[in-house]
Parts: structure tokens; sequence; C-alpha cells
């Protein structure tokens, strides 16, 4: 069985096809994996190399991946269905095949490694641009392109081989690279070359210093599909270049009340790319633009905090630890305004209830030391006994609008009368009425109900 490359399309003639996924299971435990039986076939039909959509696979699921190129034999680690690995391909397939003009999966990459893009180019459309360099397949992709042999250690790629007059004349150069007569040689070599190698650029300065200095006169978007080694780090190597990155924002008056939602969109777009969003990244953020005038920073740095901890528990939790800290820090002008840090947060919508009374259940010296995050859970009461009832207060009127309503079918056929009669019957006064005297001669006068009757009690 075979499916359209690009699956969005349904014609039944379109001529670019690839065979369905084939996954087999293999182990138990902690040892289970899937091989994807016919990786090679697949990556064929989509003129790529098989390790790129395995390598795929592994980083949107987050597992390891092996390739075994000699027995075309290409794992992921754990148990994955074929019908996930399919829907999988179909992002791989929109990101690093489809043409972005036409939409045919007639495209070529070039991976330059030393400028760390990748081009990509359309032979259907002539389209010619760079794919978008935020994902981590794009880190594998320039090192192990098919002028590469994955499973074979070789010479670096960006190695210059030098060639001098003797070594073409058969001899060999015993200079010493960095010797006074290298570098004599060298020099006379040049001048009597001219400018031959001119147009090398070899001496590239790649020190940290240089790439920031080239980076300032790249655009946003260039700067985006710029790869860097920052994902590379750990997660505390991380923090500190986007605490770097936030600070300068910051110095250079940018980061600020009031500043433009699309500077707050890049910050959020930075801590992605550095893969901390999701983790410690609000904490840099309240480290820099919070202090003990919280209260009123936090309504104008909404919506660049809630870009980091909206819908994300865990990032809520991070930016709680923060505030204790930085009460920690300020506990003189903080401590007594706790329940007021805490409703602002709830206010603006940057924690959530569930959160916030799930905080207050347990004291945590995570943050800080045990006896502030106990002075903290302490004056942090009044609002959490506050949320507390608010909360059991929704809940009481939901349930009595949602409340069961018994039916009874007999209701259908009895007219309002009848149903008002067996309802006074069957209804006993709590304290017996006495008997009323009534004079011979004279008859009891009825008395007409003339009440309404609420249709919905029925």
């Amino acid at each position: 069985m075979s499916y359209n490359v690009n699956r969005s399309v349904t014609d039944a003639f379109y001529r670019y096809k690839m065979p369905k996924i084939m996954a087999k299971v293999e182990g138990k435990g902690n040892g289970i994996k899937t091989v994807v039986v016919n990786m090679v076939d697949v990556a064929k039909a989509l003129g790529r190399p098989p390790t790129y959509p395995c390598k795929y696979f592994g980083c949107e699921l987050g597992a390891q991946t092996q390739f075994d190129t000699k027995n075309d034999r290409y794992i992921v680690n754990g148990s994955h269905d074929a019908v996930k690995l399919q829907d999988l391909l179909d992002g791989f397939i929109r990101k690093f095949v489809l043409c972005p003009e036409c939409e045919n999966p007639e495209t070529v990459l070039f991976p330059n490694e030393k400028k760390g893009i990748i081009k990509q180019s359309c032979k259907a459309c002539g389209y010619q641009g760079l794919l978008d360099m935020r994902h981590k397949l794009t880190t594998f992709i320039l090192k192990n392109h098919p002028d590469t042999k994955p499973n074979q250690p070789g010479t670096a790629l960006t190695k210059k081989k030098e060639r001098t007059k003797k070594t073409e004349n058969g001899q060999k150069d015993s200079l010493r690279p960095g010797s006074p007569r290298a570098e004599k040689s060298d020099a006379s070599d040049n001048d009597m070359n001219g400018d031959a190698d001119d147009d090398d650029d070899w001496s590239l300065d790649v020190s940290e210093e240089a790439m920031k200095e080239r980076q300032k006169t790249l655009t946003i978007g260039v700067k985006n599909l710029t790869v860097s080694n920052d994902i590379e780090k750990t997660q505390s190597e991380r923090l500190e270049v986007f605490f770097e990155y936030c600070k300068e924002k910051k110095n250079d008056g940018l980061l600020k009340p009031g500043a433009e939602v699309s500077l707050f969109k890049d910050i959020a777009g930075e801590a992605e790319r550095l893969e901390i969003k999701e983790n410690k990244a609000v904490m840099v953020l309240v480290e820099l633009l919070l202090d003990d005038n919280i209260i009123k920073q936090i309504p104008q740095y909404r919506i660049l905090l809630l870009l980091f901890t909206h819908g994300n528990p865990k990032s809520q939790k991070y930016f709680i630890g923060a505030v204790e800290k930085l009460i920690e820090l300020n506990k003189d002008q903080l401590l007594s305004k706790v329940p007021m840090i805490f409703k602002t947060m709830y206010d603006q919508d940057v924690i959530e209830e569930e959160v916030l009374l799930d905080w207050g259940k347990k004291v945590s010296r995570k943050y800080v030391s045990k006896e502030t995050a106990s002075e903290i859970h302490a004056k942090a009461q009044p609002f959490l006994k506050w949320l507390q009832e608010a909360e059991e207060e929704e809940t009481t009127e939901e349930e009595e609008e949602d409340g069961d309503v018994e039916f009874d079918p007999r209701a259908l056929s009895q007219t309002l009368k009848e149903q008002e009669a067996k309802n006074s019957a069957d209804t006993k006064p709590l304290v017996a009425e006495a008997p009323k005297i009534v004079a011979p001669g004279e008859e009891e006068e009825e008395e007409e109900d003339e009440s309404d009757l609420d249709i919905d009690n029925l």
C-alpha cells in the first residue's frame, strides 16, 4: 500500500507516492524498541537519507535512535505503532521535503556546517531559500549530510589541506606550523602567489564575541535561522544565555512596562530556542523585572508572563518559587504584602487556582529556607482560605443548578388540578389544626387557591 507524499492532496493520480510505514516492536521492558522495517524505501521516495526521518522520529518522541546502515535497520527506542509514526512523518515531509512555494517534494537540501545554515532548492519551480533552523533535526543534518558516512569517523569537513611548492614537487615539508621559519615561508609564498587565497574564508573569526558582532547586523528573521551551539549546553548554561539576552534588552531600554508585544514574543521565542520556556525561564524574568514593587509590576508585564505560564502548571510553580525567593530577599517590604501579591498573580491569570491551592498544601524549602517558607505560607492563609471558600461556593452553585430532577411519566396524563389535589392530600401538617366549628345551617365555603403553579416544579 502507498500514500501520497503530501497526504493533504487527495488526488488519486498524484505522481509522488511513498510506501506505508511498517513498524515492528522488539524486546520488552526497558529494552523495548521499534524497528522501522522499510525506512530505506520510504526515505528513497522522499529523496532524503533514511537517517533523517528516523532521527526526526526520535526528536518528536523524545526517544533515542539507532542506525545500522549496513543491515538497513533503523530503530527508535520505545514502543510506537506504525500509524503514529506515519503521522509524524507528515510533519517531517512538511518541514524538510515539500517546497514552501509549490508544495512539490522535488527539493534538494544544501547544508553548510561552516555557516550554520541549510539551503533548500526546488527543481519544480526554481524556489531557493533557507530552512527554518529551530528544529533539533537541523543540527543533525548539518553534521550528517550525505557527503559523510554516519557510521565512520572521517576528517574534518572544514579542514583546508595546505600545500606548498615543496610538497607539489614530491618533497616533504618539514616546517613546523607556528615556527618562525614557517611564518616566513608562508609570507614569501603569499607574496609569490599574490591574491590567490583572497577568496578563502577559512580565517573567519568564530569566537563568541565576533559572532555577536556579526549577528548585530542580521535581521530578526535571519537570527532565528542561525544555528548556535547553545542547545547543546547544560540547562544552567542555557539559562545564563537567556539571562544575558534579557539583560541586554533591559539595559537598552527595550524591556520595560508598556513595551511592544513583538518584543515579548521575541523573548519567548529565544526561550523556546534554548528549550527552557517550559521550565525555569520564567524565574529569570522574575529576577530581572520584579522587585519590591511586584504588585504593580505583575500587571505591567502580564502579557510577557502569560507567554510563559499560561496553561503550563510547571512553569507556574517555578514562578511561585521565584516570587518566594524575591520575598525572602525583600522580607521587610514584601512579607506583610504576601496576600496581595498572590491575589495579584491570581487576578492577572498568571497563576491558576489549582496551582495556588496545591502550593498551599505543603511548605517546601526548595527555593527558600524552611523558616521563610513557613512565614510566607502563614501570611498567605487568608488568601488561600478565600480562594478555597470561593471554589466551594462555586461548586455548590453548580451542583444546585445541575441537580437531578425526578421525572414521573404518570404526570403526563394528569391535569394540573389533579396533581394539585394529590400534592395537598399527601402533605401532612406538622401541627394538628383545631377542628373548625360550623354553625347549624351554615356551610363551609371552600376557599379557592388562586396561587399560580410553578410548572417547572411539577
